[in-house]
């Protein structure tokens, strides 16, 4: 018996996707809107967003000291001129002395690039120079500006990320609310909610509070440990611009895996300039022993509980971010991806059919 295509379920499908695809166009439109509004508020958003990330990391000792007794305003106080202190001395003892030396740190990096090609274009890889020329011009390219937009982000501190100093005490002063104000907020946005949205945005907001607390935290203490073992070993090494290359790591930790690569390369190149192929070959060893560490020891002892991501969604996060918005889509890719998983979870959840009850057909 020769099957015949049904008219009508090819109508029917067809309605079906064409319906399908309106709805996802609209999703996809209201999406772009959505981010050309918050491009044209950036001067608000970033500010925010700034002091969400400082609000995750000095929340744990705001919510130790309330838990003692402490006032909120009191403990909010407290806290965020400790972090004002920490902040300054952090510019002084190590954002002046990077901003010193991140010429050299360029040029460093540009002189082993035109090592590296040299190379390539001898025994035994004996590669043309007309093949390599373009790729490795290009390298330098990109070196000197993801260098010089990652020590600018280094040198002086909040204020430069934030994008000015108005920026930055706006940063701070929201932080100051967010601390003293943050356990009101859920309840008071389930007030102003109506039906069911009443329970799920602030269950949805908790669980976003709760994965970027995490990730924040979790990443600068890894970033901490890979920058003092990293720079422990260049300086018994002797490898120069220890401080710079420990800084670089220390941020580069907050883009997974583009990062640890990135800051991984410079230290290499230096090494490489500086100090020959030997101690080049050891600065790779010990980067790389480093970060073996760090993904089976270090992430799974500091970081409780993943952020749920697979690593090629965490690649492909990082790409677009920076493609989008250079060095800072890359710091936000991560957190923006992992905040868009726990909104999908909840909704799955929530979408998904109650299991039958045993016993019943």
């Amino acid at each position: 018996m020769t099957a015949t295509l049904s008219s009508t379920r090819a109508r029917a499908a067809l309605r079906t996707s064409a319906r399908v695809s309106a709805e996802l166009l609209l999703i996809f439109l209201m999406l772009a809107v959505t981010l050309w509004i918050l491009g044209r508020m950036w001067a608000v958003v970033w500010p925010l967003v700034v002091g969400l990330l400082l609000t995750t990391l000095t929340w744990p000792l705001t919510r130790f000291l309330r838990r003692h007794g402490w006032k909120p305003a009191l403990a909010a106080s407290v806290v965020t001129v400790l972090f004002l202190l920490v902040a300054m001395g952090v510019v002084a003892l190590i954002a002046v002395p990077v901003a010193s030396q991140s010429d050299e740190l360029t040029d460093g990096v540009v002189e082993g690039i035109q090592k590296l090609r040299e190379w390539a274009a001898g025994p035994p890889l004996n590669i043309g120079d007309a093949q390599i020329t373009k790729a490795f011009d290009t390298a330098v390219a990109r070196a000197q500006e993801g260098l010089g937009s990652m020590v600018g982000a280094v040198v002086t501190g909040v204020s430069t990320v934030v994008n000015g100093l108005v920026t930055a005490v706006l940063a701070l002063f929201l932080m100051f609310f967010f601390l003293k104000d943050g356990p009101r907020f859920l309840p008071w946005l389930a007030r102003q909610l109506p039906g069911r949205l009443a329970t799920d945005v602030p269950a949805v907001a908790a669980r976003g509070w709760d994965t970027l607390g995490a990730f924040v935290r979790s990443q600068a203490a890894v970033g901490l440990l890979d920058a003092v073992l990293i720079g422990l070993g260049l300086w018994i090494l002797g490898v120069p611009l220890v401080l710079p290359l420990a800084v670089l790591t220390f941020v580069s930790a907050f883009v997974p895996i583009i990062g640890a690569l990135f800051a991984g390369f410079v230290a290499v190149l230096i090494a490489l300039v500086s100090n020959g192929l030997t101690d080049a070959l050891i600065v790779l060893a010990i980067i790389v022993v480093v970060q073996q560490l760090e993904g089976n020891v270090f992430q799974p002892m500091i970081q409780s509980r993943g952020l749920g991501l697979h690593a090629a969604v965490v690649l492909l996060a990082v790409t677009l971010g920076a493609s989008l918005a250079g060095i800072v889509g890359s710091l936000l890719a991560v957190p923006i991806a992992a905040l868009i998983a726990v909104i999908w979870n909840y909704v799955r959840a929530q979408l998904r059919e109650p299991s039958p009850e045993p016993g019943i057909d």
